[in-house]
């Protein structure tokens, strides 16, 4: 599962975020809908999507590359990634 992510862009995602409302950020790469899981990953057989709660209410900017080490928030991971 964990060898089957692939990186889905080199920058982060702007998304609006609503305080207290719980999203599903694709932690494969396999969504159409990114950031956002779409379901993708269950047909390319890797790891599933991490549900989390808004905190406040504004512009997040959501990682692409699916490496960072604060998920699902960009740390700057993308500026060391490839695609391939």
């Amino acid at each position: 599962m964990e060898n089957n992510k692939k990186v889905a862009g080199l920058a982060p995602i702007a998304v609006e975020l609503e305080e207290g409302k719980k999203y599903s950020w694709c932690t494969c790469g396999h969504s159409a809908k990114q950031p956002f899981c779409d379901g993708g990953h269950k047909a390319a057989e890797s790891t599933p999507s991490l549900r989390f709660e808004a905190v406040k209410t504004g512009t997040a900017y959501l990682c692409n590359c699916k490496m960072t080490k604060n998920p699902p928030y960009c740390d700057g991971s993308h500026k060391t990634c490839e695609i391939g």
